[in-house]
């Protein structure tokens, strides 16, 4: 048995009184095999004996119950394992998925930003392009692609157990939400929920494609870990709203990439304002609307923006993070029902102004890649 293998087995080993084990937290600080020995060095800093005592048991009987060793030695060391850290010494660093050229992830700290419309739409806009894409929705407890994709059918298997993408127009789709469905609540712990999210990866024959786009859920929890650990992200796209709530938690999303090194490509600001357009009769050249003065054209037609949700939230966090603002995307009748219908804006009407937004998000995502 190799020291990876040792590592995965580990994995299985939660902290007392947490959902995530102590690879995840960075306890694992050496590990040395020769043969059929083993000693395995943890970074334990509770003051709490019973703790360290209920870990080390805990690791020697997930060693004994393989049989690979002989002898087995743990011992404890000193430290502050973080928390907030992704990867331990020993831990195998983020790996590329075998014949995907680039992954994306869409993120934000919160949710109802839009980030699984904005996927969909992004993934679609690179299948115009002429791209090889695939489209995965990691959101264990609310996944949106059966919605948005307007799929109700299941994923078949492979004589080997591995999942066959859905094929949507040419992209390949794969949901939690096609194998659960979406009117049943689900229920899991930590490690199941990490054990699913590293399924998707590797259980899935995506094929070759040159980009896999990922729907992350809100915040920063489980499904994140083991995206970070386990793949090596081309970059992370950050969703927000424009007002100063949803940047608190978007904040820490975008963080967490900074955190674990995964490049942060640019931020998208949703929901930014309302366009309102309108015709009047007569000859007026101009009106008021809460205040400001709207021009009026000779065929007595005019255009407005209401921001509902205040202003200039996309371009704080996009100077904070010192990273591109990549589209303000407004409030649209448009692609609310092409959402709401299960047919992406992006595919059935990829002229519209809001499909050019998309469609331009893709290029500046393909010339950041390949620059």
């Amino acid at each position: 048995m190799n020291q990876s293998q040792v590592i995965d087995i580990l994995k299985s080993v939660l902290y007392p009184g947490f959902s995530r084990d102590i690879v995840s937290f960075g306890m694992v600080d050496n590990i040395h095999i020769d043969d059929k020995s083993i000693v395995i060095t943890l970074k334990l800093s509770t003051q709490q004996d019973d703790k360290k005592e209920a870990v080390v048991k805990l690791v020697q009987e997930k060693l004994d119950s393989t049989g690979e060793f002989d002898t087995i030695q743990i011992e404890s060391s000193e430290g502050a394992p973080n928390a907030s850290t992704t990867q331990s010494s020993n831990q195998i660093a983020p790996e590329p998925l075998a014949e995907v050229e680039h992954i994306l992830a869409v993120a934000s700290g919160k949710g109802g930003v839009g980030k699984s419309t904005i996927a969909t739409n992004l993934a679609c806009s690179l299948k115009n392009l002429g791209y090889k894409v695939g489209l995965l929705d990691l959101d264990i407890y609310g996944p949106s692609l059966p919605i948005i994709l307007g799929i109700s059918e299941q994923p078949e298997l492979t004589q080997d157990k591995k999942l066959v993408p859905i094929d949507y127009h040419g992209i390949k789709v794969m949901s939690f939400g096609f194998i659960s469905g979406n009117d049943t609540p689900t229920i899991w712990r930590g490690p199941l929920i990490a054990r699913m999210t590293e399924q998707f990866f590797r259980d899935v024959t995506w094929g070759v494609l040159d980009f896999l786009v990922l729907d992350l859920p809100p915040g920063t929890g489980d499904v994140h870990l083991t995206l970070t650990q386990k793949l090596r992200i081309s970059g992370a796209l950050i969703v927000t709203t424009p007002q100063d709530i949803a940047l608190a938690d978007v904040r820490k999303g975008a963080d967490m990439f900074r955190k674990v090194q995964a490049p942060v490509l640019g931020v998208i600001e949703n929901m930014s304002g309302l366009d309102i357009t309108g015709e009047i009769r007569g000859d007026i050249q101009s009106l008021t609307i809460d205040g400001n003065q709207i021009e009026v054209d000779k065929a007595g037609k005019f255009s407005y923006k209401i921001n509902l949700f205040k202003m200039g939230g996309g371009e704080k966090e996009s100077e904070r993070l010192d990273v591109p603002l990549l589209a303000k995307i407004p409030i649209s009748k448009e692609l609310m029902d092409s959402t709401d219908s299960g047919t992406p804006i992006t595919l059935i009407k990829p002229d519209s102004s809001v499909s050019s937004i998309f469609s331009e998000v893709a290029n500046k995502v393909v010339s950041h890649l390949q620059g």
